[in-house]
């Protein structure tokens, strides 16, 4: 899910209280809880809600949690961070501290081709380099090749020449996870999209060897359809959480006996969130279950009812309520109800359907 932005001056008496409630709902077997320290705490990271109750929960841990749900690696580094704030909301390229890094940042961001390409033989490691920030849940540790998918947005807009930018970057010499990160961030951003370059970095990166089975859920979690495409153009594999998301209903009869839980949890977010109501048939046949929230990576702050709701998909809505979805559950985000969702999104007949049945009891 979406780190929680700090605001501008935190508090750290206040951070102590979330992490101590946070110890009280998950006392309270609080299945927010159990989703909120599911994704945020490593050692807990493939735990169900039973397991993580079950576990005697430390207040390190409840702070550990707060911490990373914050964009902090720790407790001690966000402590750190409230007694001496920075700027967390600058463009990421304004918070590079190496001057260096910097500049080639800089080079990249003017499209110039023949400044940059002197630059990395003047500075050789620059290409192997990595610079942190904090703050966020991705783009934590980027290298220089991930700046050219300008997704977090820092401009807005790419040089015309960022396919033969990235190329110059390539050939000076880059490691395999900078090509796998960078084909994530192109494949999942609308800059690159918007400005008719997400497919020919898709193709020139993994030309150089990124992978594009890696990118390919994230990227229809992220509704970036044409990149979806062009990933499987490149041979990424069909897989089960794919072939709901694009309705592909012979590949997904096909790969869901064998599949294990955690692709069918994957499965069930997609399902929901592009309205794939056979395909919700087929995972509530086989068990599913429509009250988990989403896994990680697939809008975890949410329920498939969130999703069903919040996209318009009014028989996914009726599928969900009948297979036993409650109602009243909150995001973890934004602390909205599905009809709330609804509501937000516009969605007057799914907003209709939501009050006639809250004139009724939902079954226990």
């Amino acid at each position: 899910m979406p780190v929680r932005r700090l605001p501008s001056n935190p508090s750290l008496a206040h951070l102590k209280h979330q992490a101590n409630d946070l110890l009280k709902d998950h006392a309270a077997r609080s299945r927010e809880a159990a989703q909120r320290v599911r994704e945020f705490h490593p050692r807990f990271a493939r735990a169900t809600d039973v397991e993580i109750f079950a576990a005697r929960l430390k207040l390190s841990d409840a702070q550990l949690t707060v911490a990373r749900e914050s964009g902090f690696p720790s407790w001690p580094r966000l402590k750190r961070h409230v007694e001496k704030p920075t700027d967390l909301d600058l463009p990421h390229h304004e918070r590079i501290e190496d001057p260096i890094f910097r500049r080639a940042v800089d080079l990249i961001d003017a499209g110039d081709a023949a400044g940059l390409r002197a630059y990395l033989k003047q500075h050789p490691k620059l290409t192997r380099q990595h610079v942190t920030f904090e703050g966020w849940n991705y783009f934590r540790n980027p290298a220089l090749l991930e700046f050219i998918a300008e997704n977090p947005v820092r401009h807005g807009k790419l040089p015309r020449n960022i396919v033969g930018i990235a190329k110059i970057i390539i050939d000076a010499g880059v490691e395999k996870s900078a090509l796998n990160g960078t084909l994530m961030l192109v494949a999942t951003g609308r800059v690159p999209r918007e400005c008719g370059v997400q497919t020919p970095l898709i193709d020139l990166l993994c030309d150089h060897g990124a992978d594009p089975d890696g990118a390919l859920v994230t990227t229809a979690v992220l509704n970036e359809m044409e990149a979806v495409h062009a990933l499987i153009a490149r041979g990424a594999r069909i897989n089960l959480g794919v072939s709901a998301a694009l309705g592909r209903i012979e590949d997904f009869r096909r790969l869901l006996p064998k599949a294990d839980s955690a692709d069918r949890h994957v499965a069930l977010a997609l399902a929901a969130q592009f309205g794939q109501v056979e395909i919700l048939r087929m995972l509530f046949d086989a068990g599913e279950d429509p009250n988990r929230y989403n896994p990680p990576g697939g809008h975890s702050h949410s329920t498939p009812l969130h999703q069903a709701a919040g996209n318009g998909h009014l028989e996914a809505v009726k599928l969900l309520v009948e297979q036993g979805a409650k109602l009243e559950t909150k995001d973890i985000l934004f602390h909205g109800t599905p009809a709330g969702w609804a509501q937000y999104a516009g969605w007057t007949e799914i907003e209709a359907y939501f009050r006639s049945q809250q004139k009724e009891p939902q079954q226990p």
